[in-house]
């Protein structure tokens, strides 16, 4: 594999995805023609990429690997006015990239979204999709609150019922009980 396009990206975000849920990963290779080891060639090429003083940087790099995106809208935020950049991709039909850049084209954040016209129910306690639902749809349901992120690429969502939702690349990953805060002892 020489170069990357959007079936290799979503190669690329399937690694970070199997540190979480390896058996959804193991399921969408065969949907997306891939093997292991083609994932992982995708992965160190990507890597290779971020590293390479030749290879494009920020939005130039995910210009040049996914091409030019589908809808670019200007969102102004405050003294900025921040564009927001989609792309399909063939793994989540349903879903779209998308590329929040700054001033300069300075990659800002980047997650899967949900696409117009998806089709997929609203988000609620009882019924909260993995591998369908995004940040925004969970962070939707009422007394639900932003958790933050403990490593790039993930985020979670605590859930009013106790439980927290996790994310990697914007993507719904598992919804689990917290556990019990501890008590220091008196």
């Amino acid at each position: 594999m020489r170069g990357l396009a959007r079936r290799e990206f979503c190669l690329v975000l399937l690694r970070r995805m199997a540190d979480v849920r390896p058996d959804l990963v193991a399921e969408a290779l065969p949907r997306l023609s891939a093997t292991r080891a083609q994932a992982h060639a995708a992965h160190t090429r990507w890597q290779a990429l971020h590293h390479s003083p030749r290879a494009p940087r920020g939005l130039a790099l995910r210009t040049a690997v996914l091409g030019p995106p589908d809808t670019c809208v200007a969102r102004p935020e405050g003294d900025l006015v921040l564009e927001l950049r989609q792309w399909p991709l063939p793994l989540w039909p349903q879903l779209r990239w998308r590329v929040v850049t700054g001033p300069g084209g300075e990659v800002l954040d980047e997650q899967l979204v949900r696409g117009p016209g998806s089709g997929i129910p609203r988000a609620g306690l009882d019924r909260l999709l993995t591998w369908q639902h995004v940040v925004d749809d969970v962070a939707a349901v009422p007394g639900a609150r932003h958790a933050g992120a403990d490593m790039p690429a993930h985020w979670a969502v605590d859930l009013p019922d106790g439980r927290r939702a996790r994310f990697v690349w914007g993507l719904l990953q598992e919804v689990r009980d917290q556990p019990a805060m501890r008590r220091a002892p008196a």
